[in-house]
């Protein structure tokens, strides 16, 4: 008997998806090489997540939990009314247990709310109780464990069970990116934190974006020559002292002046009451040090076993050099999570959920753990993977995201999720998948959860913005390191990276984007600062061993709007709570309704890009040639909009155009688009709003 696929969003799209559930294997993507079947004698875990109860009323009843017409409106279960209605049974549970130790795995532990089971056992048990093939796999470049197929479930607990993990050892990744050379790839030398340093928090120079300037680069003093004349980006690299380095990056109190938060924190509104929950694998091992100093620097509000806890639902959670988590950049995750929230919402407590590793399997218990222990009424998630990976390799874990999700949206929870980095995924399917398709990424994707997508930001001389653009930035070589004569021609290396968007091919479209196009779930729902290039500096232990040298970098990804906007969304509840309301719930169906200024549209006019980059090369004996701001942009996938800017590499002197608002196919405008969503948050207002339309 197969898995019954109730506990997914009701959407005959993933019915057709999970339905697979038990059928033969479909062909595998190009880009993932069998290896050859699993060592049968190895030893591995599975996870068993059962059906809700009653599963069709919930769905109901949480459609109706937003719907401001119905009398259930902002009506949140308690966890036990949860439990007695919808959550698995303790006989369901027994269900499984005896299942899986008929098949001899052993029990190791079931939910408290009975939503898992979970077991251990020989691969060759594993294949025999769940009728798969397991088996090993190249997927993006790394061995892993793949079956062959959705398993099939025999006798009672066929009809119990939504889906299986375990079967596959594939993960999420972390959403954080550092600011980096674009040449190499690498992240930018952080500047160590000496002792003593000043408590301004002041490091690198906030003025990302200035006037323009007239470059001229020649070969020997002659030509070949190029003048190039257009904005600038970064501050230059002779700057040392502290407050003015480049390229640039903000600290907190830049941060909270632009998103106009200053007028909130003078009526007492910074979160005081609320906890930011924060979900990451592995974690980081100097996350208290790290984060003091941060603080400290700051001028933030120490943290202390008040306003600071962490959690470890898997039981431990180390960050190694050995366990996937260095390598994944999830000690920069955790770090710039923590950091970037209590920038946003200094009064508000922080629990931290780690769990042992990336895996799908923990990562979700460590969702569940937050949801079920109602740690806060927003969680934060900075990682996914792309949904047309899922779809393709394993769409039982569609199942258990999007699940995991409308439970967290029932109790008054809003999941707030990242969008992701490589803008419309087209080429990290390629790459990695060989699939030739964009995709967006889970489980921002779900319509229970909202989703954050990123922008590049640029603030003006007293800390407000003057200039938001989409994330996305091409770039292009006009000059070699120094003397720098020019490179002819200009070398365009296109889209480097951006903000996740765009259509999901699996979930339809939900009830609060009714006024949107198309039939399926849009992204993003909202946008904050997202750009390492216009990133956040953070207090890190790059090694994450404690007592190491503590460095500030500058770190970006929708790894820092997530948490950010999960900062905001605790203050508007912390005024709702004032107002005598409860809870806001998920927090995308109130963004929809939003009037006046309390969302910022991401929107460039013509005058925005007056001064972008253009230029002349003189190459005798051809005529002179004229490069446009277009060329030295391109690929526009259509984009029309853009700044762009003259760059000088602190690491290898190098100049380039740097391009910002080229997301890939993506692609920013008025009103909701794929890159920002609805915009971004505007301080006391947004907060006021949101307020205004919970009533």
């Amino acid at each position: 008997m197969k898995p019954s696929t109730t506990f997914s969003w009701v959407s005959r799209v993933l019915s057709i998806l999970v339905l697979t559930v038990g059928t033969a294997s479909a062909a595998m993507p190009a880009g993932v090489k069998s290896m050859g079947p699993e060592d049968l004698g190895v030893q591995i875990s599975v996870t068993v997540w059962l059906n809700l109860q009653n599963k069709q009323q919930l769905d109901a009843l949480v459609q109706d939990m937003y719907d401001k017409s119905s009398p259930s409106y902002h009506q949140f279960l308690t966890l036990a009314q949860y439990q007695a209605q919808f959550a698995p049974t303790a006989a369901d549970a027994k269900t499984v247990e005896d299942f899986l130790a008929a098949h001899n795995l052993h029990v190791t532990a079931t939910d408290k709310l009975n939503h898992y089971v979970t077991a251990q056992g020989r691969v060759a048990d594993v294949q025999a109780a769940f009728q798969v093939q397991i088996n090993r796999a190249m997927v993006a470049g790394a061995l892993h464990r793949l079956p062959s197929s959705e398993p099939t479930i025999a006798g009672a607990a066929g009809a119990i069970v939504a889906a299986v993990q375990g079967l596959s050892d594939l993960g999420y990744s972390a959403h954080v990116r550092p600011a980096r050379d674009l040449e190499s790839g690498k992240a930018f030398d952080g500047l160590p934190v000496a002792a003593g340093a000043g408590p301004n928090g002041l490091f690198f120079s906030a003025n990302c974006l200035l006037p323009p300037e007239l470059e001229t680069f020649t070969t020997n003093g002659g030509t070949p020559s190029a003048t190039y004349f257009g904005n600038v980006y970064g501050a230059p690299i002779t700057n040392t002292q502290l407050g003015t380095l480049a390229p640039c990056g903000y600290d907190a109190a830049e941060l909270q002046t632009a998103y106009g938060l200053n007028p909130a924190y003078a009526q007492g509104l910074d979160g005081a009451g609320q906890t930011v929950v924060i979900v990451d694998g592995f974690g980081s091992n100097t996350i208290v040090a790290d984060a003091a100093v941060f603080n400290s620097l700051n001028g933030l509000p120490a943290f202390t076993s008040a306003n600071f806890a962490i959690y470890l639902p898997n039981g431990s959670a180390t960050c190694t050099s050995t366990n996937g988590c260095i390598a994944g950049n999830w000690q920069f995750e955790t770090t710039l999570d923590v950091e970037s929230a209590h920038s946003i919402a200094p009064g508000a407590g922080i629990a931290l959920v780690l769990s042992a590793d990336n895996t799908f399997t923990n990562l979700d218990i460590a969702d569940l753990y937050a949801i079920e222990n109602l740690l806060g009424n927003v969680i934060s998630n900075s990682f996914g993977i792309q949904e047309i990976a899922l779809v393709e390799l394993l769409p039982s874990e569609l199942t258990v995201e999007n699940g995991l999700a409308e439970i967290a949206a029932a109790l008054g929870i809003s999941l707030d999720v990242s969008t992701g980095d490589n803008g419309d995924n087209l080429a990290f399917d390629n790459t990695n998948y060989g699939i030739d398709s964009v995709s967006v990424d889970t489980n921002a994707d779900s319509p229970y959860a909202t989703a954050v997508g990123g922008t590049s930001t640029f603030l003006d001389s007293k800390d407000h913005i003057k200039l938001q653009t989409g994330w996305g930035l091409n770039f292009t070589r006009i000059a070699d390191p120094t003397p720098n004569p020019p490179v002819i021609p200009p070398l365009g290396f296109g889209f480097q990276e951006g903000a996740g968007g765009g259509v999901s091919s699996v979930y339809a479209k939900p009830r609060f984007q009714k006024h949107l196009p198309g039939k399926f779930r849009l992204l993003p729902d909202i946008a904050m600062n997202a750009d390492p290039q216009t990133g956040i500096e953070l207090i890190v232990t790059p090694d994450s061993v404690p007592g190491d040298q503590q460095f500030v970098e500058v770190f970006g990804g929708t790894s820092l709007s997530a948490p950010m906007f999960s900062a905001v969304w605790s203050i508007a509840n912390q005024a709702n709570a004032l107002a005598g309301g409860g809870s806001l719930g998920q927090a995308a169906p109130l963004l929809y309704e939003l009037q006046g200024n309390a969302i910022i549209d991401v929107n460039l006019t013509p005058f925005d890009t007056l001064t972008n980059v253009q230029g002349i090369i003189v190459n005798p004996p051809a005529a002179p040639t004229f490069e446009s701001a277009a060329t030295l942009a391109a690929p526009l996938d259509g984009t029309v909009l853009y700044v762009s800017a003259l760059y000088n590499s602190p690491s290898s002197t190098r100049w380039d155009v740097f391009t910002f608002g080229t997301d890939s196919s993506l692609a920013t405008g008025p009103g909701w688009d794929d890159v920002t969503g609805l915009g971004t948050p505007n301080g006391l207002p947004f907060i006021n709003a949101v307020v205004r339309a919970a009533q």
